[in-house]
């Protein structure tokens, strides 16, 4: 056997140890996917590719082979991500209106390789992933002009489900017709609640009425099916293009950053390792006590964490009494944050972790 042959030898004995490897490796990526999955968690993480590349380089002594293996780390990450996303790809993912909302927008760019699933109201799509009809859930939680979707935030309060992802998506409302509808020969407006909100500078400056409708995709359908010209809708120009509308005036939303804040909900909690940068959702409701809510405030802020909001809203069952949700910034999964929670659990009839998501949506 010459050097080459005795090379090549090697280089086959090693492949055939690298297969075992491979494939070991490939079944623990199904293991990621699958948390992923769960909890609709992104597959790419930039943050752990960046450890394994620094912890792999650090393995190889020669300087040149170095950047070598950096480049294999690197396919190798590419080629389990494919893997994952192939995996976690026909997920069906529950969302409240029909095609053309903001909602399903919301979840296409979550969700690419997803199946968005239209479902009546919030409370259905909530239902949906509760029940495993839907593997996930993305709601609206809060519009940058119109504030909180408080039937959202009864729903976290009440259910089950967990907060693991943020998206915050650029809202742009459209003036939606019927085609050749002159401006002067609209009387009236339909669209969600939140939609009509945001774009009432325009609607007064033009002296329409106004029509409250579930969302803002049904309400260009229902215009687009009641066929009557004097009747407009205000949404999406997707879903101009999915009812056969026109879109008669663009961006008439008052605030430039007009942004909605939507929810990616699972049944499972994401427990993975958090970080200081991580933000966090709790709800509680507080015995009936002078100063109890101001205790459970205080021991949040002596604990280190900073509270982005406090919204409060009505306990159904008792009569001006209130829940309250805080979304605050830090890892709630540290010493501290465990500490903190054992505090607040002497003071709060009820209190749960609603989850937490790296900053970013990452």
């Amino acid at each position: 056997m010459n050097e080459l042959e005795k090379a090549r030898q090697i280089i086959s004995e090693t492949d055939a140890k690298m297969a075992v490897l491979f494939e070991e490796r490939m079944r623990a990526a199904e293991q990621v996917a699958a948390y992923k999955k769960e909890r609709g968690l992104p597959v790419l993480d930039p943050e752990r590719e960046e450890a394994v590349i620094r912890a792999g380089s650090g393995r190889i002594g020669d300087p040149v082979l170095r950047d070598y293996y950096v480049r294999f780390l690197k396919d190798m990450m590419a080629t389990s991500r494919a893997y994952q996303t192939r995996l976690i790809s026909g997920m069906r993912i529950a969302y409240a209106g029909v095609p053309g909302a903001f909602a399903e927008e919301a979840v296409k760019k979550l969700f690419p390789d997803g199946i968005p699933v239209p479902c009546p109201d919030f409370a259905a799509a909530y239902g949906a992933a509760e029940s495993g009809d839907c593997d996930l859930a993305v709601l609206p939680m809060e519009n940058s002009f119109a504030g909180e979707v408080s039937a959202v935030y009864d729903l976290l309060f009440s259910g089950p489900l967990y907060v693991n992802r943020i998206l915050e998506l650029a809202v742009t409302q459209n003036l939606l017709v019927l085609p050749g509808t002159k401006l002067g020969g609209i009387r009236t407006v339909i669209s969600h609640l939140q939609a009509l909100s945001q774009c009432a500078p325009f609607i007064r400056e033009h002296g329409f009425e106004t029509r409250e409708y579930g969302n803002t995709a049904q309400a260009a359908k229902f215009v687009a099916e009641l066929g009557d010209a004097s009747l407009a809708a205000i949404g999406t120009e997707e879903a101009a293009r999915l009812y056969g509308l026109e879109v008669l005036a663009r961006k008439i939303n008052e605030s430039g950053q007009n942004t909605t804040r939507f929810a990616v909900l699972s049944r499972t909690e994401n427990d993975a390792p958090g970080r200081e940068d991580d933000s966090f959702f709790l709800v509680f409701s507080v015995k009936n006590q002078a100063g109890s809510l101001a205790e459970a405030v205080n021991i949040i802020g002596r604990h280190g964490y900073n509270m982005r909001s406090l919204h409060s809203r009505p306990l159904k069952t008792l009569l001006w009494n209130y829940y309250f949700t805080v979304e605050g910034e830090g890892n709630i999964r540290s010493d501290n944050g465990r500490s903190m929670l054992e505090e607040l659990s002497a003071v709060c009839d009820k209190l749960k972790v609603l989850g937490s998501y790296r900053t970013g949506g990452k």
